[in-house]
């Protein structure tokens, strides 16, 4: 199922009862969209969230900042973005024993002076920047989610996994 070939929360509702699901979206999935639990434990956000200078509304914010000696970027685009970044970040996290990973794609975010502003606008979350210390992540994510896991009756036998290839792929920089 594609995003426009069914509603919207459709789309949410097959990807929670899935718990298996892959659901690739745009920028209107950031905002009331809640799926708590572990159907959603990786969000991968592409670029960092910038509103394109041309809209109308953008360009006339920065503007006006500039032409008052501001920097209509700094002041207004990279607060805008942290703002919006936040956001992404928190389709992840919606209770306490949510648990998972937010990729951020973007170089951006660790090679320009801005990244760090948006960086820090995020909640507390430890970092990881190669293969190895995402596999070590990835594995403690695995262990909670088994100890949290509600017992199999009596008899019955239940085994959980993690998706085949989860944790391979290209390496992360």
């Amino acid at each position: 199922m594609v995003q426009g070939e069914r509603p919207k929360h459709l789309l949410l509702s097959r990807f929670r009862a899935s718990g298996r699901a892959v659901l690739v979206a745009t920028m209107s999935f950031w905002e009331g969209v809640d799926v708590p639990g572990w159907a959603l434990r990786l969000v991968v956000l592409d670029k960092i969230p910038f509103a394109p200078p041309s809209d109308p509304v953008v360009a006339a914010r920065c503007d006006a900042i500039d032409k008052n000696g501001g920097n209509g970027f700094t002041q207004y685009s990279v607060p805008s973005a942290a703002m919006t970044l936040k956001q992404g970040f928190g389709r992840l996290i919606r209770t306490q024993r949510d648990a998972g990973i937010v990729a951020i794609l973007d170089k951006r975010i660790v090679r320009k002076g801005y990244g760090r502003a948006l960086l820090s606008g995020l909640p507390p979350a430890r970092r990881v920047r190669t293969p190895a210390e995402l596999r070590a992540f990835w594995e403690v994510i695995a262990l909670e989610r088994r100890a949290l896991a509600p017992s199999p009756p009596a008899g019955a036998s239940a085994r959980v996994e993690d998706p085949p290839g989860a944790l391979e792929g290209p390496p992360v920089s």
